[in-house]
């Protein structure tokens, strides 16, 4: 992992910086977190209305593509 950490005067970290890509994965990642909260959150809110977990990630990516 090539990690950098920006310092203040007395050597404390205070930022990160990460490779664009590394970046990149570590927010689809968290974006996928997301989605699986939002969804076992949308199931214990039983509606009588049900979609499967892989229709939603279809229109999730569906609407990415869009953008």
């Amino acid at each position: 992992m090539e990690t950098q950490f920006l310092t203040d005067e007395k050597g404390n970290r205070t930022a990160v910086v990460l490779p664009i890509k590394q970046y990149n994965k570590m927010i689809e990642k968290l974006e996928d977190l997301e989605d699986v909260r939002l969804y076992d959150e949308a199931k214990k809110e039983d509606d009588g209305y049900r979609i499967s977990f892989e229709d939603y990630l279809k229109t999730r990516e569906a609407k990415k593509s869009n953008l």
